[in-house]
């Protein structure tokens, strides 16, 4: 049986899922291996049951919160993929401030904007006071540390869960000087 792998981008800027795509050549290798759900590469929105999700981003409204929870229910091993994901990274570079002064910041005091006016739609997500990493939020099994990781990062820990090994990362893959 392959491997089921799913994928969701919460807040962050989807460089971890192109990370991923930097396997490359050894792409051919793994397909054979794997069978991919929600994700990029099948365009499918919603997530069945799978033995892996791979979740990079933090979470930074009730949706992010939803598609998480939803998530967590199909995945066996779920990860946390890079450091938004671990950390909240750079989404949550606005957690110094309230949510109403970021708001106001973007919407109405930004010089260029023509009567701007904080969106109030009921089709917008209702944004949360602060970014969350996802392991607030939910059980994570694994972390895959880096913004973004590297493709060796991915490769050794698709391998090692290939193989029915304990995924373990070595030092020189996730040392940053």
């Amino acid at each position: 049986m392959p491997l089921r792998i799913a994928t969701a981008s919460l807040a962050g800027c989807f460089g971890c899922h192109m990370s991923l795509l930097d396997i490359d050549e050894r792409l051919f290798e793994l397909l054979p291996l794997v069978e991919f759900d929600r994700s990029p590469l099948t365009d499918l929105k919603t997530c069945g049951p799978c033995d892996v999700g791979l979740v990079e981003g933090g979470v930074c409204n009730a949706e992010n919160v939803e598609v998480l929870r939803a998530f967590r229910k199909q995945c066996r091993i779920l990860v946390a993929v890079g450091a938004c994901a671990i950390n909240g990274g750079l989404p949550a570079q606005r957690n110094h401030l309230s949510l109403a002064a970021v708001l106001h910041e973007t919407y109405q005091a930004s010089s260029g904007l023509a009567g701007g006016g904080i969106p109030n739609d009921a089709e917008l997500p209702l944004p949360l006071e602060q970014v969350h990493p996802l392991h607030e939020v939910v059980r994570i099994d694994y972390f895959l540390p880096g913004c973004p990781p590297s493709a060796e990062v991915f490769w050794t820990f698709l391998s090692d869960l290939l193989a029915g090994r304990e995924p373990h990362l070595p030092t020189r893959l996730i040392h940053y000087d």
